[in-house]
């Protein structure tokens, strides 16, 4: 109990700082950055620089990129399939008949292989959308993206949108120019490519809107929540 209280603390503090950042930005004010130490390993020793998978040790990104604000990272869960099927939309997701039917929203889950590997979306253009219901209000911390498994196909660039409750208009995540922060997404079907985001954003509700595809919008992908502490 006592050391569950010794965390609660700093990730509430963490929680309304970050919230209170997410509200200046949609007020247009500039973003706060720190210049404190990063410390991302949890074992200590050199400063790792690369994804620590699920599939191999603690589930958290290991890397000198992430904020001082959110000293650790862990997976969602899509990879490991924690994330329930109806927690991921899509746009036009009632027309996902006959053949596209392999390739709904449930399938963009990062390392997903074979068949059906991926999201693949029905249309081309900049209005489509992948949509994650975190089912509470979480700190969100980052982004891994990959493309199709089968074919080279991937989303090259993306924004994003958020909010809390789905009565809320969305609010798209800026950069420090109070523009909406244009991510840079994958080149190749395979590699993942992870994207940190400082401030993080405290939501419930997460989209991923595409700006720019090789062949197709195809996404494969992995949310990283904020921690306190390792687990």
């Amino acid at each position: 109990m006592a050391s569950r209280a010794r965390w609660a603390f700093p990730l509430l503090v963490l929680g309304l700082e970050v919230l209170l950042c997410s509200q200046a930005q949609e007020l247009g004010a500039p973003e706060t950055w720190s210049n404190r130490a990063c410390k991302c390993d949890c074992e200590g020793g050199s400063p790792p620089t690369e994804f620590s998978s699920l599939l191999s040790k603690p589930p958290m990104v290991r890397g000198v990129d992430c904020m001082p604000e959110c000293p650790y990272h862990r997976q969602l869960g899509f990879e490991a399939g924690s994330v329930s099927p109806d927690q991921i939309t899509c746009s036009n997701q009632e027309q996902y008949t006959g053949w596209f039917s392999s390739w709904v929203p449930n399938r963009a889950r990062l390392n997903n292989q074979g068949f059906g590997c991926a999201w693949l979306s029905k249309f081309q253009d900049n209005s489509q959308w992948l949509q994650v219901d975190l089912r509470e209000v979480m700190v969100v911390s980052g982004l891994l993206t990959q493309g199709r498994c089968d074919a080279d196909e991937w989303v090259t660039k993306y924004s994003v949108q958020y909010r809390t409750d789905e009565k809320l208009n969305w609010i798209y995540y800026k950069d420090q120019t109070g523009n909406n922060r244009v991510f840079y997404g994958n080149s190749d079907r395979s590699s993942s490519v992870q994207n940190l985001l400082r401030p993080p954003i405290v939501a419930r509700y997460l989209r991923i809107l595409p700006l720019g595809w090789h062949t197709r919008i195809a996404l494969r992908i992995e949310l990283l929540l904020c921690m306190s502490k390792c687990v």
